[in-house]
């Protein structure tokens, strides 16, 4: 299946200097949260070719096969607005950023090859690929949400297991999904008229109950509906996921009966407006499209805090920001700290993305000056 041009699936006080020393430990190399590598791996993906013979055939595969894997890495953490700037990149050896690739499944005859495959990208080298191309991206992995694929009868009545429309959201990636889900069944004791308030816009019972039953405030039912007199697939998605109340409804015309590929692209085309809504709050809370695309810039930044309680939340917020990379920790006072930092369009970015957290970050010059508004 292709969706465009892709083969588819978080009082003051006195210190003394020791206690200073040891409560001010510059962070390590290491610490730079709000990333997740596991979206950088594109898993149960088919790769199919054809040779002369099945050594030929299946270095066909996996070449084309890892060209087309990255092309769909780089529309999960591109944000839909900005896919156009993906002809900047152009054609490209894929296979200077795989970093490693699993069989799942494989079937070879002497002229054919036909696998499913995990193919797990560079994290570095694909940011560092977009990056020089002025290509915004977003890489951290929302919260799990729930989901649960409910199939309705033909008048809007009785829910069933989901069947085979939950085998196909379980067939697709989405452990390592931008938007990461897990997959649920629809519990018996769930009865039709919960299914009817979500869609009836009683959402705040509807997932009260269902919030109870499945122990999450961040779940979604994915129903889906076939109107055969129209031969339509109906899917209505309702609840709540990381970014928010959702309720959104699409049609899918099943062409030559082929119920099974209208369900497939039901699913895939799900998963991507999940994607695009996480997609969307990171970049609005980094500043924007704009601001996503600019090369990541030094900045040193001197931090004024009253506690070391205000500098432990300081720095968490500062160095957990999603955009900021190589965070470090020099000098420690009982009253400041010099960081610092890289940030897309450097400190004047990094100032209109914390004054909306209620943080100043003034440019003195020869270093920025952060210190909580009061």
């Amino acid at each position: 299946m292709t969706l465009g041009s892709i083969r588819v699936r978080s009082g003051l006080f006195w210190l003394t200097v020791a206690t200073v020393t040891l409560f001010f430990a510059p962070v390590g190399p290491g610490f730079s949260a709000g990333r997740s590598d596991a979206t950088f791996t594109i898993a149960n993906f088919p790769v199919e070719a054809r040779g002369k013979n099945a050594v030929a055939a299946k270095k066909t595969a996996i070449s084309d096969g890892q060209t087309a894997a990255l092309r769909s890495l780089l529309k999960r953490i591109v944000p839909v607005t900005a896919y156009g700037r993906l002809r900047q990149i152009g054609t490209i050896d894929a296979a200077q950023y795989v970093n490693g690739i699993a069989v799942r499944g494989e079937q070879n005859s002497s002229t054919e090859y036909y696998a499913a495959l995990d193919f797990t990208f560079s994290p570095d080298g694909v940011r560092s690929l977009l990056r020089e191309r002025g290509v915004p991206f977003i890489d951290e992995q929302a919260p799990s949400v729930t989901l649960i694929p409910v199939m309705t009868g033909g008048a809007g009545g009785s829910q069933s297991s989901a069947g085979t429309w939950g085998e196909v959201w379980k067939a697709l990636d989405l452990k390592n999904s931008i938007s990461p889900l897990t997959v649920a069944e629809l519990r018996p004791n769930i009865h039709a008229d919960v299914l009817k308030g979500l869609a009836e816009r009683d959402e705040a019972r509807g997932m009260r109950i269902l919030a109870a039953e499945y122990g999450s405030q961040q779940l979604v039912v994915v129903e889906v509906e076939t109107d055969n007199s129209a031969s339509l697939l109906k899917v209505r998605v309702d609840g709540q996921d990381s970014v928010g109340p959702i309720t959104w409804s699409r049609a899918y015309r099943i062409y030559d009966g082929d119920k099974a590929y209208a369900m497939e692209l039901a699913a895939v085309v799900t998963l991507g407006v999940l994607e695009g809504r996480w997609k969307a709050l990171k970049a609005r809370q980094s500043g924007g499209i704009s601001a996503l695309s600019q090369p990541a810039t030094p900045v040193r930044i001197e931090v004024l805090f009253t506690s070391a309680r205000d500098w432990y939340r300081l720095q968490r917020e500062l160095s957990e920001l999603y955009g900021v990379e190589g965070f470090r920790v020099g000098a420690v006072s009982a009253r400041s700290a010099n960081v610092s930092l890289s940030y897309p369009g450097g400190g004047g970015a990094l100032s209109n993305v914390l004054a909306r957290q209620g943080l100043s970050l003034e440019d003195t010059g020869d270093r920025w000056v952060l210190r909580q508004r009061f």
